[in-house]
C-alpha cells in the first residue's frame, strides 16, 4: 500500500515522502497514529505542488541571499561601545552588536548569522564572517570604536 508520511518515521522515511508498506502496518499503525495517510492521486498531486512551491521559494531566497552577500562583501561597519584606557572594551562586542550596526546601515541580518570565533574585547578593526545561508557567506570589516 502506498502512503504519504506526515511525520518522520524511523526506518521508513522522512515527512512528505511517498513510500510502499504492508497494508496492515499502514492501516493499523501508521494511519491510526496519524503518522501517515493513504496516497491517493489528489494527495500525491497536492504534495508535488507543495514541493515545487517550496523549491521555488528556497531558490528565490538563495538568490536574494547571494545578492546580499555580494553587495555586503568587504564593506566596513562601525560599532561604538564603552571602553577604558588602552582600548579595552567594557564587556565585549558580540554578534548582536554587529547585527544592530548592520540594521542601522539598512541590512536586515539576524545576530545568529554573525559568526564570531570569540567575542571582540579590544578597540580596532576586525574581519567578521556572515553565514547568511548554507553555502552563502560574506566577509565584512567591523571597526570597534570607543564612545
Amino acid at each position: 500500500m502506498k502512503i504519504i508520511l506526515l511525520q518522520d518515521v524511523k526506518g521508513q522515511g522522512k515527512k512528505g515522502e511517498v513510500i510502499e508498506v504492508n497494508e496492515g502496518y499502514a492501516r493499523n499503525f501508521l494511519i491510526k497514529k496519524g503518522l501517515a495517510e493513504a496516497a491517493t492521486a489528489s494527495k500525491i498531486n497536492d504534495l508535488n505542488q507543495k514541493k515545487a512551491a517550496a523549491d521555488f521559494h528556497r531558490a528565490e531566497e538563495l538568490k536574494a541571499m547571494r545578492e546580499l552577500a555580494k553587495e555586503i562583501n568587504g564593506k566596513s561597519f562601525t560599532v561604538t561601545i564603552k571602553a577604558g584606557q588602552g582600548g579595552k572594551v567594557f564587556g565585549s562586542v558580540t554578534g548582536a552588536n554587529i547585527a544592530d550596526s548592520l540594521q542601522a546601515a539598512g541590512y536586515n541580518i539576524d545576530k545568529k548569522k554573525v559568526a564570531l570565533a570569540q567575542p571582540i574585547k579590544n578597540v580596532g578593526v576586525y574581519d567578521v564572517d556572515l553565514k547568511l545561508m548554507e553555502g552563502v557567506s560574506s566577509k565584512i570589516k567591523v571597526s570597534v570604536e570607543a564612545e
